[in-house]
């Protein structure tokens, strides 16, 4: 196949637009649930009866372990088949999953429905990002990965704003239903009910998944004689260039341990620290979550493009490691406010920073991975970034928490020691990897 038909072929953009859409809409359900279950921190606790520590198992670990033991090989399934049809069965799996939380009256139930949802959730990145290049020329995709992490950011702020919403309709549900004898949520409580009743989405959109184009693959590696490597050679490539994506990789998932995996913790710091009601905490960081997510995406994406306009072919990590030295001091900052609205201004200061990271990240990984194996080394990504910052990241501010300060409301000053220690080492290592980095993406542009 010649350039000229290589660069004509590509979607159309009303397509290619509308795919994004949907896979935007999907990843915001798709963390919309963690979101939700920072506002629902005290409710779990108290019914289950179990500690911080064991409330971020139930959080990290149970949907990560799973997550990461079958991100592989759907990931191989995906770069060789039908990768809409992939997508579409995974959110209707973790709709259904999310929903069997909502029925769990034990550690045992909740942890089992968690790991369903992680299952589900590892069939989602590795295809979506793979037709998502596959769909946009690449001088369009730092933005368009920045917004596609809208849907991330978004399902975040916006879930903290629906789970208060949702707590108070279920509570109502509840009480309603106790009154005129109906069966729908006899014996659930109101948090369980605002689980059951986020899964709804997700399934109708598994419906919508089959509207989408499923595009032609590009980027192939040069001399392949089929579209299915094998792992051992997937591996081999992997290990070639370890110098770039091993450095590039821990330090992103550092960074989410800082930005985000800690950040399931703020809405219970503000209740304990300031004896804020959840649903008014929920609509305040929500509310800013929702201003200073896609403010802080469209910027890191245009910084981005102008560097590599500048010809820096390190453009994508070079505004990662802006946006990880500008976490640092906001992440000490905020939990350690004496008032609630200055620590608030902090947490969206941070929050802010953090999300110019989010497109580039994306985009560098994407673009110097060939196609044959993009699902597959997305994989490996997704389980660094979720091990270490939706698992590590919780687990560790609950460890703290519980036995190096020893009491509830040390919460806020085990965010501080957690970020104090792992912040350092994400600058490093992002420094470390963009020369090697850099050489990756010229290389790449000899790929068909």
């Amino acid at each position: 196949m010649d350039a000229r038909t290589v660069d004509s072929d590509w979607p159309r953009p009303g397509r290619a637009w509308y795919a994004l859409v949907v896979l935007t809409i999907g990843l915001m359900i798709a963390t919309v649930d963690r979101g939700i279950l920072t506002l629902l921190v005290a409710p779990i606790r108290s019914h289950l009866g179990i500690s911080d520590t064991q409330f971020s198992v139930l959080n990290g670990w149970a949907f990560v372990s799973v997550y990461a033991l079958l991100g592989l090989p759907i990931a191989r399934l995906a770069d060789r088949g039908s990768r809409r049809l992939i997508i579409g069965i995974g959110m209707a799996f973790w709709s259904l999953s999310t929903a069997m939380c909502g029925f769990a009256n034990s550690f045992v139930q909740f942890f089992a429905a968690r790991a369903g949802v992680g299952a589900g959730e590892s069939a989602y990145a590795p295809a979506v990002y793979s037709i998502l290049q596959d769909s946009f020329p690449p001088e369009k995709l730092p933005r368009v990965f920045a917004i596609m992490a809208v849907g991330f950011a978004y399902g975040t702020s916006f879930g903290v704003i629906l789970g208060a919403t949702l707590l108070v309709l279920a509570t109502h549900l509840a009480a309603s239903s106790a009154a005129a004898g109906s069966a729908l949520f006899a014996g659930l409580a109101p948090w369980q009910v605002v689980l059951i009743l986020v899964a709804i989405p997700g399934v109708l959109l598994a419906l919508v998944m089959a509207t989408v184009q499923e595009p032609r693959r590009r980027g192939l590696l040069p001399g392949a004689v089929s579209r299915t490597l094998p792992v051992r050679q997937v591996f081999d490539y992997f290990k070639s260039d370890q110098r770039t994506y091993l450095p590039m990789f821990a330090a992103m998932g550092i960074k989410a341990m800082l930005s985000f995996g800690s950040g399931a913790w703020v809405p219970e710091m503000f209740r304990r620290t300031h004896e804020w009601a959840p649903a008014k905490t929920a609509l305040w960081i929500g509310g800013l979550g929702l201003v200073v997510a896609p403010a802080g995406l469209l910027a890191g994406s245009w910084l981005a493009e102008r560097y590599a306009r500048l010809g820096h072919d390190d453009a994508n990590l070079r505004v990662l490691q802006i946006a990880t030295i500008l976490v640092i001091p906001f992440s000490l900052a905020f939990p350690l406010a004496p008032a609630p609205e200055l620590g608030l201004a902090l947490w969206a200061c941070n929050f802010f920073c953090a999300m110019l990271g989010v497109g580039p990240a994306n985009a560098a990984v994407q673009m110097i991975t060939p196609n044959q194996m993009r699902g597959q080394i997305r994989a490996a990504y997704q389980f660094v970034f979720n091990v270490v910052g939706f698992g590590a990241g919780p687990f560790l501010v609950a460890l703290s928490t519980d036995y190096v300060f020893g009491y509830d409301e040390a919460l806020r000053y085990s965010l501080v020691l957690v970020a104090a220690i792992i912040g350092p080492l994400a600058v490093w290592l992002t420094w470390y990897g963009m020369k090697p980095y850099a050489a990756s993406v010229v290389r790449s542009r000899s790929w068909a």
